[in-house]
C-alpha cells in the first residue's frame, strides 16, 4: 500500500509527454485524413518560443495566425509518405477539448495504399522524454506504434 502511495505522488510530480497522431486512409473518398492531439500547453510554449510571440491557443485574439502556426509546426514536424510519395496535408483546423489541442489535415487523391513512411518528432524539442502515438489505419487494418524520443520515423505496411 506504501509503494502505491509513493508511485502515485511520483507521477503527481513528474509529467508525462505524449501526443497521439491517427493516421487514416479513406477510400470511399480517396483521402487521408490525420488528427493530431498535444496537450495545449506544451503546443503554446513550444510555438511561442520558435516564434518568439506570446500566445493563447485557448482563445486566440488571432485564430488566422494561431491557425497559420499550428499548421506551419505540425507540416514540418510530422510527415507522411504513401507509398514512398510524400504527402503534402491541407490543413483544416483545430480544437481544444480539455487539456488537448487537437489538429487536423487532409490528404485528397489518395485511391489506395499499401506503405505508409511517418516521420514523427512533434515536441522532442521541448521534452526528452517525450513519446509519440501513431495509429495508422488502412482498409479497416489499424496498426500502432510508439515512438521514443529522439526515435522519430516508423514505416507501416499493409497488403
Amino acid at each position: 500500500m506504501l509503494l502505491l502511495f509513493v508511485k502515485s505522488l511520483l507521477l503527481m510530480f513528474h509529467p508525462f509527454y505524449v501526443s497521439v497522431t491517427e493516421v487514416n486512409h479513406n477510400a470511399k473518398t480517396q483521402s487521408v485524413e490525420i488528427s493530431c492531439r498535444m496537450f495545449y500547453d506544451d503546443l503554446e510554449h513550444v510555438l511561442e518560443k520558435q516564434n518568439k510571440v506570446k500566445l493563447d491557443i485557448v482563445k486566440p485574439p488571432n485564430k488566422q495566425l494561431m491557425n497559420q502556426l499550428i499548421s506551419q509546426y505540425v507540416r514540418k514536424h510530422l510527415i507522411l509518405k504513401a507509398d514512398g510519395k510524400l504527402l503534402v496535408p491541407d490543413y483544416i483546423g483545430y480544437e481544444i477539448q480539455e487539456d488537448g489541442a487537437w489538429s487536423y489535415f487532409e490528404i485528397k487523391g489518395i485511391s489506395s495504399v499499401q506503405k505508409i513512411e511517418v516521420f514523427d518528432d512533434l515536441l522532442y524539442s521541448e521534452h526528452p522524454e517525450q513519446i509519440n502515438m501513431l495509429h495508422v489505419t488502412v482498409n479497416g487494418e489499424r496498426k500502432s506504434t510508439k515512438l521514443d524520443n529522439p526515435k522519430a520515423n516508423v514505416v507501416f505496411n499493409f497488403k
